[in-house]
């Protein structure tokens, strides 16, 4: 592989093949003084995903600075690793598909490269449009919102997508930032930690205050006040003793649990319900908060699948301005989101 495909596509095998013919190996990227470009890249890349969203772009002119590029992906990756926290590795994961997204949607020659390496199923037409299997179709697009991604609105014949370039390369996103996502945490030696600490330091650093920025109770636990009205009308159906829907029960066990409460918190808010049932409940909830398969659990509903469900309840004047439930909260505690909130 040529040396500017694989600093462009570091994933690929043939980037993988060019850095072990190129460099020293793993233990000498770790601590050569050869190897510092590669180091400090691989700390952007991470930097670059927490603070930005974005990783950093530099220039390739030369293949000293194309080895650097290859070989501070497997560095960036062995960080996040290290680290192994859900939110950081999905801000990694999406930076890094975002940037090949970027990259790719100016590189179409590399396009059938990229689709055999992520396994995904197409074919290029003559037309310069490609064939995606309705079943990679699905798979990478369910998180894709908008109408115009419905199955139902592609051209589809002989169980193929027929789509545009431009409109491939956003499924591969979504395909690569899946596998990055599943292939993370890799198990780094201990003694190779040693030499990864000082920067692993660092990220935690950006990373505690990412995460505080994003704690919609600044860690004080929930306050009424900020509750959303159609969780406070939840709440009060389950304290009242109505049977609730498992929507509504989805949509409030998630939120309770994105404010920071506790299951014996939100267990008791169930316990009156005359269809209580602990065995049942205790599943659900512990289902909902991920503590049954060690992740960070559910996110809550946005507002439109709340409208959707019919739990959308004495919605007020400030409603009319959010999509998320979180983001009543924050609003009324005083707390700023950006453009992107993981937990939404």
């Amino acid at each position: 592989m040529d040396s500017l495909r694989a600093a462009r596509y570091p994933f690929l095998r043939g980037a993988s093949e060019f850095a072990e013919e190129h460099s020293q190996g793993i233990e000498m990227l770790l601590e050569g003084a050869n190897y510092a470009d590669a180091r400090k890249r691989g700390l952007d890349r991470v930097m670059g995903a927490l603070k930005n969203h974005t990783v950093p772009d530099y220039s390739l002119t030369n293949d000293y600075s194309r080895l650097m590029e290859v070989l501070s992906y497997p560095y960036a990756r062995m960080l996040v690793s290290c680290i192994d926290d859900r939110l950081l590795t999905k801000r990694y994961a999406l930076a890094e598909a975002e940037h090949m997204n970027s990259v790719l949607s100016k590189d179409r020659e590399s396009l059938p490269i990229i689709i055999e390496e992520l396994e995904i199923n197409a074919q290029l037409n003559n037309d310069g449009t490609m064939n995606l299997h309705f079943a990679d179709f699905l798979r990478f697009s369910y998180v894709m919102k908008a109408v115009e991604w419905k199955l139902i609105n592609m051209n589809v014949k002989d169980g193929y997508v027929r789509l545009p370039a431009e409109k491939l390369v956003r499924l591969i996103q979504n395909a690569y930032r899946s596998r990055i996502e599943s292939e993370l945490p890799l198990k780094v030696p201990e003694e190779f930690r040693t030499f990864l600490q000082a920067d692993i330091n660092k990220i935690n650093a950006v990373l505690a205050e990412a995460k505080n920025r994003m704690d919609p109770t600044n860690g004080e636990g929930m306050k009424d006040e900020f509750v959303p009205p159609c969780i406070k009308a939840i709440i009060e159906m389950a304290q009242a003793g109505q049977n609730l829907p498992h929507s509504a029960r989805f949509a409030l066990v998630s939120f309770l649990h994105a404010l920071g409460l506790t299951y014996q918190q939100i267990i008791a808010i169930f316990a009156v319900s005359p269809d209580f049932n602990e065995a049942v409940s205790e599943y659900q909830i512990k289902h909902i908060t991920g503590e049954l398969n060690g992740t960070d659990g559910y996110t809550p509903p946005e507002c439109a699948t709340m409208k959707t469900n019919g739990i959308c309840f004495n919605p007020d004047p400030l409603c009319e301005h959010i999509k998320h439930p979180l983001n009543y909260y924050r609003i009324k505690a005083g707390k700023p989101f950006g453009r992107r909130q993981e937990d939404e």
